[in-house]
């Protein structure tokens, strides 16, 4: 049985090209600074996000621990969502491994914050506190819906976080579906804030790893901070060659994945027993929840659809999450509303 896979965009394989791109890399030691694939690859990423440099991680969890390592000394304080990638599913890192104190405030539905709380949030001069030093941001926001924030947003908080003394580190796992929803080039939602990680292994299809990119002294510490988290690498160019495929030909596409989460959305909206959350599909991520009437749960609901061959997630005990990505075409997507159908019939 050939499987469908809705449940992240992380189970994308390597294209065709990105696996001749990987067997055929020019390598070197990254440690050293001597892959040259690594470093086209931080060049690019540089130039794309419209910072000064870049620094070739494993994950985006590294990525975002290296930034705030970079940033911030231990018992200083960083704000961020309650919905937070960073403060929801990365192990609790930032304070466990950087003695950084997470100061949470409310996402907002779209995932913003609000600057009227990010302003009380900032920290008194006093001996008694920690020192506010770091805006944390999340662009597309997971929990929030897969929803986006604008440039004219993103440079509102870093406009107010300089003007405090403050820096912005931006979770932009998938800002390229930001990018996308909005018509704009990514640089365009990344050129205002200190840093930015964005994620290779999701949407655009690379087995392995993400980008962080900042200034030059920025990048000079997070590469000092990717050592001390075991993340330094030796002949990285055989996985970087795969990232730059993906950039130069998978960020142009992700258009098409959204077209295909709205086409999934609206066929499941007519399935009863199915209620999209308000908003859905935002960009290729699709929230629904079971109407009551419908006695199963979500997770005896997902474990049907698995037998029909369409894995789904359950994220919530009435609810799921779709995603849509490069192995999902429009069979799929056929094939998805009518499992759904058939198993809530």
């Amino acid at each position: 049985m050939e499987l469908i896979d809705l449940r992240s965009d992380t189970v994308t394989k390597p294209t065709p090209e990105m696996l001749e791109a990987m067997a055929r890399a020019e390598l070197g030691d990254d440690v050293y600074g001597e892959d040259p694939t690594v470093n086209h690859l931080q060049e690019i990423s540089a130039e794309i996000t419209g910072q000064e440099a870049a620094l070739f991680v494993a994950s985006g969890t590294m990525g975002n621990l290296a930034a705030i390592l970079a940033h911030c000394g231990r018992g200083d304080e960083a704000i961020l969502g309650n919905k937070n990638h960073t403060f929801l599913f990365e192990a609790g890192g930032i304070s466990a491994l950087a003695g950084v104190h997470s100061h949470q405030l409310e996402n907002q539905p779209d995932g913003s914050l609000r600057i009227e709380d990010l302003q009380a949030a900032i920290r008194p001069l006093d001996a008694h506190f920690p020192s506010t030093r770091l805006i944390c941001l999340e662009n597309t926001h997971y929990r929030c819906g897969g929803t986006y924030q604008s440039s004219e947003y993103m440079r509102q908080v870093a406009d107010f976080a300089h003007a405090r003394g403050l820096k912005v580190h931006l979770d932009g796992a998938r800002i390229f579906n930001a990018a996308a929803a909005l018509g704009v080039p990514a640089r365009e939602l990344t050129q205002d804030v200190d840093s930015v990680t964005f994620c290779l292994s999701k949407g655009l299809s690379a087995p392995v790893g993400s980008v962080l990119c900042g200034s030059k002294e920025f990048i000079h510490a997070a590469h000092r901070a990717r050592k001390l988290l075991g993340g330094g690498m030796r002949q990285a160019g055989i996985l970087a060659a795969a990232g730059i495929v993906a950039l130069e030909k998978m960020v142009p596409r992700l258009g098409e994945d959204h077209v295909r989460a709205r086409n999934l959305a609206e066929g499941l909206s007519e399935i009863h027993g199915v209620i999209l959350q308000p908003g859905t599909p935002a960009t290729n991520m699709i929230f629904l929840d079971l109407a009551d009437d419908v006695l199963w749960s979500a997770k005896e609901v997902a474990e049907k659809l698995g037998e029909q061959g369409l894995l789904v997630s359950a994220v919530s005990e009435r609810g799921f999450r779709l995603v849509t990505h490069y192995w999902i075409d429009d069979a799929a997507v056929d094939k998805a509303v009518t499992d759904f159908a058939r198993v809530l019939a």
